[in-house]
């Protein structure tokens, strides 16, 4: 994407389209179907709710066959299958099928204005739970490698996101310069830009976008991709920034359609800042562990100490 293109769409509010419907299977490729039902276009937004409603049933259909149920062409289907990431129909029904048989489902309960507060309680945290087991059971250890030994030989560390991803690069932020690697994190579209511009060959960006398609995120990460910097994205699978990621980390995680921010796929993004965080501690060595002491020195000096009772 050239920066003089039209501008991506930012982040967008989760909405009820981008839910599966009731009783479908919950797993890692339906659920990143629901993610991105509200990016696609009309025509190919209809594949995918029958890809929804009845996956079981698409498995037998051939392109032919499902381009006559959804009423569209079969270009439109192709494009739907390549929109999601994969070569063709064929591709996709594979991994269809192999999503249903070994995926672990998808907890997902909509909270509803009646419910009482034990309820609300058990449907957000059951929500949020299965969405870390889905990601952790489908987080490539091959990329977070790759990320892991990015980011620990990077010279300097530079965190984007906008919005609730910018908070999650705060966080990334906060973790990492303690490393001794010097650390920004960029939140203001203006400054991002401006940082990318002045980033070198051995410096890297650690990119957060729930959607993948806020436009002045891209413009940024291609900015520093010009300025010799590698990318590691945690983001959408298949999205505009896992495209120009050096190394993505995927959280295919859809939103409940009554939020108004997203919650489950930022604390995704923040467990997977985690992982990458111990990962570049123990990639770092022996030698790291002498530097956090000093910094947590630091944070006794300044606790009002107990005294001892007895």
């Amino acid at each position: 994407m050239s920066r003089h293109q039209q501008p991506i769409r930012g982040e967008p509010s989760a909405t009820q389209e981008s839910v599966a419907p009731a009783g479908a299977p919950r797993n890692s490729l339906l659920a990143r179907i629901a993610a991105t039902l509200p990016e696609l276009r009309k025509s190919e937004r209809s594949v995918a709710q029958t890809v929804l409603a009845r996956p079981d049933e698409v498995l037998h259909l051939s392109i032919a066959e499902m381009a006559r149920r959804v009423g569209a062409s079969q270009p439109t289907v192709a494009r739907f299958a390549a929109a999601m990431g994969f070569s063709g129909y064929k591709e996709f029904k594979l991994r269809l099928a192999q999503s249903l048989a070994s995926g672990v489902p998808f907890v997902h309960q909509d909270v509803r204005p009646d419910d009482p507060v034990e309820l609300v309680t058990s449907k957000v945290l059951d929500r949020t739970i299965g969405a870390l087991i889905d990601v952790r059971n489908h987080l490539d250890p091959v990329a977070v490698k790759r990320a892991i030994l990015i980011l620990a030989g990077a010279r300097r560390i530079d965190c984007y996101g906008v919005g609730n991803s910018g908070i999650v690069a705060l966080d990334a932020q906060h973790k990492l310069f303690r490393y001794g690697v010097p650390t920004a994190a960029y939140v203001d579209t203006h400054a991002m830009g401006m940082a990318a511009s002045v980033l070198k060959r051995g410096d890297a960006v650690l990119a957060i976008s729930a959607s993948g398609r806020t436009s002045d995120t891209l413009v940024a990460v291609e900015i520093a991709r010009e300025s010799g910097a590698k990318v590691v994205a945690i983001t959408q699978r298949g999205s505009p920034l896992a495209k120009l990621a050096t190394a993505a980390l995927y959280a295919d995680v859809p939103e409940d359609p009554d939020l108004y921010a997203p919650m489950v796929s930022r604390l995704a993004h923040l467990a997977i800042i985690d992982v990458l965080s111990v990962g570049i501690a123990l990639e770092l060595g022996p030698a790291l562990p002498k530097r956090l002491e000093r910094s947590k020195q630091t944070l006794r000096d300044k606790r009002v100490r107990v005294p001892n009772v007895g």
